[in-house]
This record gives structure tokens, C-alpha cells and sequence, in this order.
């Protein structure tokens, strides 16, 4: 039986070689033995270990070589040529518990804004019910109260949950809002449970009460903004066309002063990406240096192609660019030992050092759904109200075949052009709804912007070889599962050093 090199990418950080191992998400720092294994069996066809022992019998410390390539061969960095895996479970066991309920609390909004996938030609939701007649603006406190109580059904297994409120502008219902977090804490408190909240707003409505509320009940808070007065009020404004910058900065700014003073959770920008924006490195400046924001995050805009604000080829190529500027000023604050706050960045950062592998591309319809103003589940927040996408109702439940058949159509061993991608324990084929946007179809894989993934990806590796070549103890930040790994015996490869990710069986 021959033997050869898994799919895997290789890259090399200030002289330093590492190995990104597609099938087991782990990151390798290799040596000069587990490099020149990796080159000898990165053949075609592979090689023969007996006809490898055999070349290599005279070399010295060939003990140690074997060993290690005994190793990779059991971490699967180097595997038999042709061999039948055993099938993967395509789910977990189901019913699998909720974690995350994405409250639509209302599908109406006080902007107009140019790109809003909700209210634009991209539109999914129907806001009409079957006889005609519309559907609620507002979730009701009784809808919210029985959305949460779902939650708290569903998610018996679990001690931590979070509810998430979302619109259109989640604080034109902002009593519905208090009465919902009321009802989530006192149900927490009965049932020994960790309630957490998050919110997006455009912060229009971010008036001192709800400012207080917000800080007070620990809100992870996302605000949509998309950078100076001159590039935000190109899209996000109301429907008489005045700029909506002006009225927000204020707002903005007292939320983060009051947040800070209570130690509260991080507050981050949201920014969408269009046609024509500034550099995102001043984008980023503005928001996190001047404003304050402790983290921003980029978004490109989810637009179908002839629309003028859709993203070209040659404006994600640049924004890589602009990625690539923003890393360097990542890399320079993690070889300090200071935070910094790009967020896609620290995302991706994180996910290489957890070693996470996806079968599907994100929670949706997993561990978390969207609930519509009244009570209707969607695979997620982007999906209420699209019919075809409707999985169950608050009240009567969770259609469980439905759920089990969007998932098994969305698993990653359907997505037979990914399975040659190195990146794809990152992506695993892409957000679903921009599918649906692009293809009419949501389990299918984004192949419009695979080489995009891939080149994103190759920075967030080369990043993470640096943080770890200059200051690896800046990663511990996010060991909360490689910690536990750790405990639970995974012994490293010798020749080759894991760093961020413990080999699975």
C-alpha cells in the first residue's frame, strides 16, 4: 500500500514552515524532519513506506523519522492512497439544542438605506400573509415571551443561552425588548441558566434610557455604521435622503462612555462593504481610534450583481488589500501583547486555534434560528418570512424533518467542489443566504468567491505564523476549547509542533 500527503496547505512565516491540515483543522510549525516527509510523500501516486525504508536505511537517526512519519500518519497529515474513510455523520445527534434565538422584533425600519438586502431588490421575506393581508410590523411582548420560553425548552442541555433582537430597527420596539429580557433573566434565575443578550441597531433610537437598559443588562451591542460622515451618509440615510451620521455620532459615543464605566461587553461597528467605499484601514482608524468602538467589523454587501453598490472582483481583490494593511497593524499590537480590534481577523484568528473544522458553514438551523414578528421560525435572522425556509412556530414547535432535510442538503459532503479546497474546514461552502441571493438556492456553495476565501484565509494563516513566531502567548486569548483538549490527553506529533490545534483521532 502506498502512502501519500493529505490535502493540506503549506505556507512559510520569516523562515519559519507550517502546515494548515485540511482534514483535521490543526496547525502544524513543522521542522526540518516533518519537511522533508511532507516533500517525499507529496508525490503522485504516493510512495511505499517499505520501498522509503529501504532509501533511507544508512540515514542517521532513522528511528526518529520513522517515528514521526508513523505520527503524521496517525494525525492524517500523510494517509494510504485511496483508502475508504468510514462515512461521517452528516448531524449530531438531533434534536440538536438551541443555543442562539434571533428575535425579529420588527420588519420596519426608520432608514432607507441603498443596500439593505430586507427592503431592496434582494428581498426573500414576504411580508404578506397567504389571504393577503400583512403581516405583523411589530413582535408582540407575548410572541417575544413564548420565543424565549422555546429557547428555554429547546436548550435544557445547555447552561448558557443568548437572545439576539434584530430587525429592520430592533428599537422602534424597544418595550417589546425590555419585556423580553425581563421574562429570559427570570427564567434563567428559575432554571440556573446564563441568559446573555446582543442587539443590532443603526442608533438612531439610542436614546439615554436605552442606553442605561443596554449597559445595564450587559448587551453585546453591534451598531451599523459605516465609517465618516462622508462614507456613511452615501447609503444609510432616511427616506427624505438626509444623512443619518450626524444624528447617531452623539448617541454612539454616550453609549460607549457609559459601557466602559460598567466594564460592560464589547461594542462593536458593523460596516458594509460597497462599491466605492474609502480604504478600510481609515474606515477602521475612524471608528475604532476616534470613536471609540472596541471592535469593527466588514461586511461585504449581500447584492444581487446589477445592482450599482454590488461589489465587483476587482473591489474584493481590493479589500484583501485593505485587509492585508489592517493586519499588519494586527500583527504589530499581538507582538506586544495588545488587543486589537478588527474583527474578521480575530474571528478567523480564533477558529485556527480551536481547530475548528465546520460541517456546515454557520449555526443556522443548528444551534440557532430566527423568529419572525409572529412567532415563525427561520433557518435564521436573514430567513424569516421567506416561506420555502420556514422550519416551525414558537408555539407549536419545531418541524424537526424539515430542519434534519435543510441540513443534510446544507452538510459540507454535498459540496462536492469544496472537497479539494484546503480552506474549507473555515468556510465549508459560505453563508447560506448570500447563496440563496446568488444561486436561488441556499444549500449550495459559493463558488463565486472561492478564490477570495481561499487568498483570505492564506492571510489569516500567514497571520497567525507571525503572532506565534513573535508572541504565542498572545493566543491564549482563545483557548477555551484547545484548553480542554489539552486535558483530555491529545499528546502533540513529534517533528511536527501543533500549535493552536490538537490533532484529532
Amino acid at each position: 500500500m502506498k502512502f501519500a500527503a493529505s490535502l493540506h496547505r503549506r505556507f512559510v512565516v520569516e523562515g519559519v514552515p507550517y502546515a494548515y491540515v485540511t482534514g483535521s483543522a490543526a496547525v502544524l510549525r513543522l521542522d526540518d524532519v516533518s519537511t522533508s516527509l511532507l516533500d517525499e510523500f507529496s508525490v503522485e501516486g504516493g510512495r511505499d513506506p517499505g520501498g522509503w525504508d529501504r532509501d533511507n536505511a544508512g540515514t542517521e537517526e532513522l528511528s526518529d523519522r520513522k517515528a514521526t512519519l508513523d505520527q503524521m500518519v496517525a494525525m492524517g497529515l500523510i494517509r494510504p492512497v485511496g483508502e475508504n474513510a468510514p462515512p461521517a455523520s452528516k448531524l449530531p445527534p438531533m434534536p440538536f439544542p438551541l443555543a442562539t434565538l434571533v428575535l425579529n422584533v420588527t420588519n420596519k425600519c426608520n432608514l432607507s438605506c441603498t443596500y439593505c438586502y430586507e427592503y431592496g431588490e434582494d428581498r426573500i421575506a414576504d411580508s404578506t400573509k397567504a389571504d393577503g393581508t400583512p403581516k405583523a410590523a411589530m413582535m408582540s411582548p407575548e410572541t417575544a415571551c413564548q420565543s424565549v420560553d422555546f429557547l428555554f425548552e429547546s436548550a435544557k442541555a445547555r447552561r448558557d443561552v443568548t437572545v439576539t433582537f434584530f430587525g429592520g430597527e430592533t428599537l422602534l420596539n424597544f418595550g417589546t425588548i425590555r419585556d423580553a429580557v425581563a421574562h429570559a433573566e427570570k427564567r434563567a434565575r428559575d432554571e440556573g441558566k446564563l441568559v446573555g443578550f446582543s442587539l443590532t441597531t443603526n442608533a438612531t433610537l439610542l436614546t439615554e434610557e436605552v442606553a442605561d437598559f443596554l449597559v445595564a443588562h450587559r448587551f453585546g451591542v453591534n451598531i451599523s455604521i459605516d465609517g465618516d460622515k462622508g462614507t456613511h451618509d452615501r447609503h444609510r440615510t432616511f427616506k427624505s435622503g438626509r444623512g443619518s451620521y450626524e444624528m447617531i455620532v452623539p448617541r454612539i459615543k454616550e453609549l460607549l462612555a457609559k459601557n466602559k464605566a460598567s466594564n460592560g461587553r464589547p461594542i462593536g461597528a458593523r460596516v458594509t462593504l460597497t462599491a466605492g467605499m474609502t480604504g478600510v484601514r481609515e474606515i477602521y482608524a475612524h471608528l475604532h481610534g476616534e470613536l471609540g468602538f472596541d471592535e469593527v467589523g466588514f461586511a461585504p454587501v449581500t447584492s444581487a450583481q446589477e445592482n450599482d453598490y454590488a461589489l465587483s472582483d476587482e473591489n474584493y481583490w481590493q479589500i484583501l488589500d485593505e485587509f492585508a494593511a489592517l493586519a499588519e497593524d494586527y500583527v504589530a499590537a499581538a507582538s506586544e501583547g495588545h488587543p486589537h480590534g478588527f474583527s474578521n481577523l480575530n474571528d478567523v484568528l480564533r477558529e485556527m486555534h480551536q481547530g475548528i473544522n465546520k460541517a456546515h458553514p454557520c449555526g443556522a438551523g443548528l444551534g440557532l434560528l430566527g423568529v419572525s414578528t409572529e412567532g415563525e421560525l427561520g433557518l435564521c435572522h436573514r430567513f424569516v418570512e421567506s416561506g420555502q425556509h420556514e422550519v416551525g412556530n414558537v408555539v407549536t414547535g419545531l418541524d424537526e424533518d424539515k430542519r434534519r432535510e435543510f441540513l443534510e442538503a446544507g452538510h459540507i459532503s454535498t459540496k462536492i467542489a469544496c472537497h479539494e479546497c484546503f480552506a474549507r474546514p473555515l468556510c465549508s461552502g459560505g453563508c447560506y443566504h448570500e447563496a440563496y441571493v446568488r444561486y436561488d438556492d441556499a444549500t449550495k456553495p459559493n463558488l463565486h468567491y472561492c478564490e477570495w476565501i481561499r487568498a483570505w484565509t492564506d492571510l489569516g494563516l500567514r497571520t497567525y505564523g507571525r503572532i506565534m513566531n513573535a508572541n504565542p502567548g498572545y493566543m491564549t486569548r482563545f483557548e477555551d476549547r484547545t484548553a480542554a483538549a489539552a486535558a483530555a490527553g491529545h499528546e502533540p506529533v513529534k517533528g511536527a509542533t501543533p500549535i493552536g490545534a490538537e490533532p484529532k483521532p
